[in-house]
């Protein structure tokens, strides 16, 4: 199966936190199919960042500023707006922030589901719901195995266990409201997602870009952790897959899916680093020595599902995603035309 640009062309789309790094290239790539993209989300979490780079809003049929939490303004958005699929990005996403600010992560990222969830279920254009957590909402118990769909959710830091309780509010939502009233709700998983225009703090390529270009030194904190690394496009082109399934097929698709990239591609972090530093002379990294909160050591996920009952896979390898994400950012700093970057490697990467 391949994305149907027709089905895309004049369909009303509402993202909630397309002011963020993959909220803002899924919002730019429906943009470019035609789409009637309706943006609801904060402001942009940083300075410099993809929605303001690529001059997004210019290419959205409307962009609100509004929180989740407030579930007034999120239904009168959506009752506005009238959308007929719907993608839930807005999250607090930080592992690390997570430790900082346990209730506001939970709040953020469970009690702004239900809200999302409660809010669409009065408007009735909506037929497709999209609910995006991560790989993280598994129990992680460190082994070699990949995470399939029907794995136990779980986790030890506030942010992983808020996107297990934000998987297991949505199916109540799904089975108890929403397949009654002919809305179908798919949860989807992806892994450690790379790519250009990605400026958030406490994450790994992020971090060495800021280092690099700043002329310092990289410290990382766990080099030997393995992660399922991809580029931004290879989940987001599951998700709108997924979408049209569950627009025109329904309840088969409305159910969890991992979207992860082959299992050659889960490396780990000082892999990765290594990989940035060939590619960028001058870079160096060292390790943090310092005590740190626990993260997860060991993470894969397993995709066949999505393999076989979708038709997608990934397309783009990890050196591949290391490229373009390079590419994307030295085209910033030459101060080239971003939002016709960000068109040209979406375009490669379909064309693929």
């Amino acid at each position: 199966m391949v994305i149907d640009h027709n089905f895309w062309s004049d369909c009303s789309v509402f993202i909630t936190g397309h002011t963020g790094f993959k909220g803002g290239w899924l919002s730019f790539w429906l943009s470019q199919m035609g789409a009637k993209v309706h943006g609801y989300s904060l402001e942009p979490p940083t300075t410099p960042n993809f929605f303001t780079v690529c001059n997004l809003e210019k290419h959205l049929e409307s962009s609100g500023i509004g929180n989740i939490l407030d579930i007034k303004q999120l239904h009168k958005a959506l009752d506005q707006t009238s959308p007929e699929v719907v993608f839930h990005l807005a999250a607090q996403p930080l592992v690390r922030e997570s430790y900082d600010s346990p209730l506001a992560t939970l709040e953020t990222n469970v009690i702004g589901t239900a809200n999302v969830m409660e809010a669409c279920r009065s408007v009735p254009s909506i037929k497709a719901i999209v609910n995006i957590t991560t790989d993280k909402c598994y129990e992680n118990k460190e082994w070699t195995w990949p995470y399939r769909e029907n794995d136990r959710l779980g986790g030890h830091d506030p942010y992983s266990a808020s996107k297990a309780c934000a998987e297991i509010t949505a199916a109540a939502y799904r089975d108890s409201f929403l397949a009654d009233a002919n809305m179908n709700l798919a949860s989807v998983r992806a892994g450690n997602v790379i790519g250009g225009g990605d400026w958030a703090a406490d994450r790994l390529i992020p971090d060495f870009l800021r280092t690099l270009d700043n002329g310092k030194s990289l410290t990382i904190r766990s080099p030997n952790a393995i992660r399922p690394w991809q580029h931004v496009l290879e989940p987001l082109s599951g998700y709108l897959m997924l979408a049209e399934k569950l627009y025109r097929e329904g309840n088969p698709f409305a159910e969890a899916w991992n979207f992860g990239p082959n299992e050659d591609d889960a490396k780990s972090v000082s892999w990765i680093v290594n990989q940035l530093c060939d590619r960028t002379p001058g870079a160096k990294w060292q390790t943090e020595n310092a005590p740190q909160p626990h993260e997860a050591g060991f993470l894969k996920l397993d995709s066949s599902k999505a393999k076989t009952k979708l038709g997608w896979k990934p397309r783009w390898n990890l050196e591949t995603a290391l490229n373009k994400t390079l590419e994307w950012h030295q085209a910033w700093r030459k101060c080239d035309d971003m939002a016709a970057f960000t068109r040209s490697q979406i375009q490669a990467y379909t064309n693929k």
